[in-house]
């Protein structure tokens, strides 16, 4: 018992001593360790950079235990600038398992991927895994080459308002809230009382315009015809086959296909090096793992995990190019 003490002691010893002087000390790797290549297979000099873009698309750095970790744009845009500086990088695989996000960090790293192949002229693959839904989608569209694996879930072309309605509940218990504005629809949406139809027409239009340039995008990108075009735009989801069809991506298969595609694509070796970048070095590393550092870890607890509605609450008030049935996986 005396030793489990002076162990615990010792560690919150050693956590006071980060913040306040001498050398910094870590637990575990973090963001703030300098991304490094890793070689995934293979071993000729030209390379294919593999970056996972996984979970909800967000600038905001991610909550940990006892830390924060970069949000899906910092990491991403980070590895898209050293793949960028390499000149071994001929092209990219963006391997993408996410439900979507917010419309502004979606529209970010769109823009970001869509500037980095135009600079650069490197190629770009997107390699769907379960999901690739609204913004994961979204993301997607500036990719030469588009593969669902053959269980992918994409599509849901479109925005969500989604906000909380309290009113009632308040009512029941008898506590209101008193509100000074300046403009009649300056508390527009709020929870605390009910929406009216004119706020509700005002909001609705917001939603039509932010959903619009989704499509425009999918119309200038993909060149899918009216009929199929409807079909997208109602902002269902499609398994791989019937996306496919419709022409939201251009292949079904595999991550291996995904590297054959880009490899083709760039004209390069067989044997092409295909790396990705980590702050964190792991024994037996493969394209399958998503993780960067050790912060990231699904070992790492959280105290309380309260799944979706947990998600669900964490979500700022605004607009998300999102399918948030999916939110639960995430």
């Amino acid at each position: 018992m005396r030793r489990s003490t002076i162990i615990i002691e010792t560690i919150l010893i050693a956590m006071f001593l980060v913040g306040c002087a001498g050398p910094r000390i870590t637990l575990f790797s973090d963001a703030s360790d300098p991304l490094r290549e890793m070689t995934l297979q293979g071993t000729a000099e030209d390379r294919i950079a593999l970056i996972p873009i996984t979970g909800i698309i967000t600038d905001k750095p991610k909550g940990r235990f006892m830390q924060k970790t970069p949000g899906v744009v910092q990491e991403v845009v980070s590895h898209l600038h050293l793949a960028e500086k390499d000149d071994r990088v001929k092209a990219i695989l963006l391997k993408i398992d996410s439900p979507g996000g917010t419309t502004t960090a979606s529209d970010m790293l769109y823009h970001e991927i869509a500037s980095f192949k135009e600079r650069t002229g490197k190629k770009i693959v997107v390699c769907m895994m379960n999901l690739a839904t609204s913004g994961g989608y979204y993301i997607s569209l500036p990719a030469d080459v588009i593969l669902a694996h053959p269980t992918t879930v994409t599509g849901s072309v479109g925005v969500i308002l989604m906000r909380p309605e309290l009113s009632g509940l308040m009512e029941k218990i008898g506590v209101g809230v008193k509100v000074n504005k300046s403009g009649m629809n300056k508390d527009m949406g709020s929870p605390f009382r009910p929406i009216t139809p004119a706020e509700e027409n005002l909001l609705q239009e917001l939603a039509d315009r932010l959903g619009q340039r989704f499509v425009n995008l999918v119309k200038q990108h993909r060149r899918l015809d009216d009929q199929n075009l409807a079909r997208v735009a109602d902002a269902r989801i499609f398994l791989a086959e019937d996306a496919l069809a419709v022409g939201l991506v251009d292949k079904i298969g595999y991550l291996q296909d995904a590297i054959v595609a880009a490899r083709e694509l760039a004209d390069l070796d067989e044997k092409v090096r295909v790396v990705t970048y980590r702050r964190t070095h792991y024994p037996d590393d493969n394209l399958y793992n998503t993780l960067t550092s050790q912060a990231g870890s699904a070992s790492m607890p959280r105290l309380v995990d309260t799944g979706l509605i947990g998600d669900l609450l964490s979500l700022d008030a605004g607009f998300y190019y999102l399918w948030p049935q999916a939110l639960g996986a995430y």
